[in-house]
């Protein structure tokens, strides 16, 4: 068989997957975005400069711990050296206090689906 039949046939089998793929991502995207509403928003905006009792989260992602401007931070924040990233806040939001010893953020953590859940919304929600 020449290969652009087999090169169309192979496409139309992966476009059910492709929909059912970003239809997955769609769901986990709004699971991340009402889990941010009842669990982070009370303490954090994702306006830039609009801070509560935790710093705006407005470019979070790929930003140093603790340098946003305008916002106290606690001194374990200020001389973490680690940038936000999916990694990170995975680790961070397991445990705020065990991954950074006398952070002010008071929050117990969140389970594992839960966390990629609400990463996945941060990663695009805080661009």
């Amino acid at each position: 068989m020449p290969l652009l039949p087999l090169l169309l046939i192979g496409l139309w089998l992966a476009a059910p997957a492709t929909a059912a793929s970003a239809a997955e991502g769609d769901r986990e995207f709004a699971q991340g975005e009402r889990l941010f509403e009842r669990q982070c928003r009370g303490c954090h905006s994702l306006a830039p400069g609009v801070h509560r009792a935790g710093p705006s989260l407005h470019g979070l992602i790929g930003r140093r711990a603790g340098s946003v401007a305008g916002y106290d931070y606690s001194p374990i924040l200020e001389a973490a050296d680690h940038t936000w990233n999916a990694a990170t806040l995975d680790r961070f939001l397991t445990d705020p206090d065990a991954f950074l010893p006398g952070t002010r953020m008071v929050f117990w953590g969140l389970d594992a689906r839960s966390r990629q859940h609400v990463i996945r919304f941060l990663e695009h929600a805080t661009r």
